[in-house]
């Protein structure tokens, strides 16, 4: 894998930290700002809305850029962005950093993906997203458990702060590193070819699986810390290992699905759908005690980023011919399950059902995810009898 790969990682990695940090932040900030824990975790839910509007909006206006000219672009937007927001005093002035900040990362990792994708080999489309993906995973083990600490230590705006800093030699490496050229590769991209891609039903399949897995995952990490401290009894002091532990599985994830996903990736999706499934149950029964949560908050990180990440390698393979808007639609897709997540695991708290409740609703969209990957092969295999009848594909 080109190296340069690894640098764009890098980058995702000061992003990713941003994205997930609130998961250790929300009841300082809902302190500070005088909000309720559901609002402060709907900074979250602000954040995923901007990247589901922004990916596509974003990829569309970089086609014509060069790799680097829009890189440095999106992340000095980023940059700008919590900048601000570690400044402000006010609740909405705070979302809408958020909302800046997502339309940059969007564009940023629209452009990253389709750049590490046209580095890599032809059938490494999974191992080059894993690279990347491998960014997020890592910002979880040591970015938001470290920005968890340092709001714990010095509130948390010091963790905005450091998101900022961290951006430097993000930007210098982007800098060094990426090529010149447009971020088609080369040859001027074309918006109306790409898009005309983007609808194939396998695609939009595989898009809508990615939603709901990810709604999953960010329903239950956004509350994480009341989950942990309010049902399991585990001390706030421990909630930057919690993180840490989360991130962990999520880095192991990300390797296994990028190891297995350009070889075996309907097996994996199914076993790992299946298992992701059972423990999100498994950790809601068993909420109550510090043991099993623990080991659930590991097997469960894994779980999560392996079938993501194994889904995001499909939407590449399943895109062949719109290299930018494939990686800005399995954003914007992915994001919008971290919308849809945070923000029924909130209804459900605020409903009075106790902070067990995301765990119940990661476990209903994952069931559903699993379900609607069902209909979709059955009706596939329908279509390829009728067309061959003799076919017993």
């Amino acid at each position: 894998m080109p190296f340069a790969v690894y640098l764009l990682g890098l980058a995702v990695f000061a992003q990713g930290t941003s994205e997930f940090m609130l998961a250790g932040l929300v009841p300082g900030i809902a302190r500070d700002l005088n909000v309720s824990i559901p609002a402060a975790g709907l900074l979250t839910s602000a954040f995923a809305a901007g990247m589901v509007v922004g990916a596509p909006l974003t990829a569309l206006l970089s086609l014509r850029l060069s790799r680097r000219r829009a890189l440095l672009g999106f992340l000095l937007a980023f940059l700008a962005a919590h900048v601000v927001g570690a400044l402000t005093p006010d609740y909405g002035v705070l979302v809408g950093t958020r909302v800046v900040a997502a339309l940059a990362n969007a564009g940023f990792l629209a452009v990253a993906m389709a750049t590490a994708v046209a580095l890599a080999p032809p059938d490494a489309k999974g191992r080059a997203a894993s690279v990347l993906l491998g960014g997020v995973t890592l910002a979880c083990v040591a970015g938001v458990p470290g920005g968890a600490l340092l709001g714990e230590l010095w509130g948390w705006r010091s963790a905005f702060w450091a998101v900022a800093l961290a951006l430097v030699p993000a930007l210098y490496a982007v800098l060094r590193s990426v090529p010149g050229g447009d971020a088609s590769g080369g040859a001027p991209a074309s918006a109306r070819s790409e898009l005309a891609v983007l609808r194939r039903p396998r695609l939009l399949v595989f898009l809508l699986l990615g939603s709901l897995v990810n709604g999953a995952t960010f329903c239950t990490f956004t509350y994480l810390a009341p989950v942990l401290t309010g049902e399991s009894g585990i001390g706030s002091s421990w909630m930057p290992g919690m993180l840490a532990l989360f991130g962990l599985g999520s880095f192991a994830g990300v390797t296994i699905g990028g190891r297995l996903s350009d070889r075996w990736p309907v097996p994996l999706l199914v076993s790992g759908g299946a298992a992701l499934a059972a423990g999100w149950v498994a950790f809601a029964l068993t909420a109550g005690a510090p043991a099993p949560a623990v080991v659930l908050v590991l097997v469960q990180g894994t779980l999560s980023f392996a079938v993501g990440s194994t889904l995001i390698s499909q939407v590449l393979y399943a895109a062949t011919g719109a290299p930018t808007l494939a990686g800005a639609f399995a954003t914007a897709a992915f994001n919008v399950g971290a919308t849809l997540g945070p923000w029924l695991g909130g209804a459900a708290i605020g409903a009075g059902l106790g902070y067990r409740s995301p765990l119940w609703v990661s476990a209903a969209l994952v069931g559903l995810a699993l379900a609607a990957g069902a209909v979709a092969y059955l009706a596939g295999r329908r279509r390829r009898i009728e067309a061959d009848p003799l076919s017993t594909a």
